[in-house]
């Protein structure tokens, strides 16, 4: 019960050939936009290495675009293309802001955090609404019913913890007083939620689909479907400011190639899956498939960021982890004009 996830590739590896191929037959090279003329005008990218986070303590499918991107980063200009890993003890958006990768997907309130401590972040575009899922104990009949009772996290501060946080008190509840906070290694939630050991976890793709699979507790919230968090993107794309300003053309080129892989995975999830797991990374073919299935990705066109982070910087000052106001930290800390031009070519 202890090892949530199941990794059972049973796939041959695709060259980049079979995986133009693959779209070209479904019509996904055209929808892709991948001879794009505004990219063929554009000067070739400053830098051809591009380095982008995987986290191997928790490898997240709901910001799989940036794996399903490896071949059109290539086709992109980019030849050096490295997935970074890093330790438990560091987030996302910290790896970014210290410079050890260049650009990555992850959940926007994480940036709101950093980017309060930290001005070498510059977040660029949204890449998808929901994705998270709470799941409960018998204990608990609905997300209401959390005060006064036990929610697990890897660790106090940690994402799950500030995602947690800004959840409950958005209802009422005081993240500080309202509710304990158990401290577990990830892969024993699912067994301390069986137990009754915790009454609550917050699941990221694909252990939340395992989850429900494998019927472990209940889900109480979908963000995915349940308002107000299926109105905001979940997963944003940053960079480091240091890359952006040294190489815009290079950055402008990974977004868009990242926004379309973004759009490839609600257009072919199969395919998209089949990218994924044909890099060795440890996900399941079907159980990718259907996250990106059902995680509402192709939406980036729809949503503004700058209401993401309203909500979200809202929510954080709301408990006290950061001080700067939404204006501060959008005019600090964000860089559209890339998404504002792929929104202009990549049109649907």
């Amino acid at each position: 019960m202890k090892e949530s996830r199941i990794y059972a590739p049973a796939h041959l590896p695709w060259n980049r050939r079979d995986f133009l191929r693959g779209l070209v037959l479904t019509g996904g090279a055209g929808l892709l936009g991948l001879k794009s003329e505004s990219a063929a005008a554009e000067s070739p990218p400053e830098t051809t290495s591009i380095r982008i986070i995987f986290d191997p303590a928790l490898p997240a499918l709901c910001y799989g675009p940036q794996y399903v991107a490896k071949e059109l980063l290539a086709i992109e200009g980019f030849t050096d293309i490295r997935y970074v890993k890093y330790g438990p003890d560091f987030s996302d958006a910290k790896v970014i802001a210290d410079g050890e990768a260049d650009m990555t997907a992850a959940w926007a309130g994480d940036f709101v955090v950093q980017a309060e401590e930290q001005e070498s972040l510059v977040m660029l575009s949204g890449m998808h609404v929901g994705c998270t899922e709470v799941f409960g104990s018998e204990r608990v009949g609905q997300f209401s019913d959390l005060k006064g009772k036990r929610i697990a996290v890897d660790a106090l501060g940690s994402v799950e913890h500030t995602f947690f946080s800004s959840m409950i008190a958005y209802i009422g509840i005081d993240p500080y007083r309202d509710v304990d906070w158990v401290e577990l290694p990830y892969l024993e939630w699912g067994q301390a939620l069986t137990d009754g050991e915790v009454d609550a976890i917050l699941l990221w793709p694909p252990d939340a689909q395992v989850f429900r699979e494998k019927k472990i507790g209940h889900v109480i919230l979908n963000t995915t479907t349940d308002k107000p968090w299926n109105q905001y993107f979940c997963c944003m794309v940053t960079a480091n400011r240091g890359f952006v300003e040294q190489y815009p053309v290079a950055t402008k080129r990974a977004l868009r190639a990242m926004l379309k892989a973004t759009d490839l995975c609600a257009l072919q999830p199969d395919i998209a899956a089949q990218a994924v797991v044909d890099q060795g990374l440890p996900f399941d073919y079907h159980q990718a498939v259907q996250a990106f299935s059902e995680v509402p990705y192709g939406r980036w066109r729809e949503f503004d960021p700058e209401d993401t982070l309203r909500f979200y910087s809202l929510r954080m000052r709301q408990i006290g982890l950061i001080e700067k106001s939404p204006d501060a930290l959008i005019a600090d800390s964000t860089d559209w004009r890339f998404l504002n031009e792929l929104k202009r070519e990549l049109k649907t």
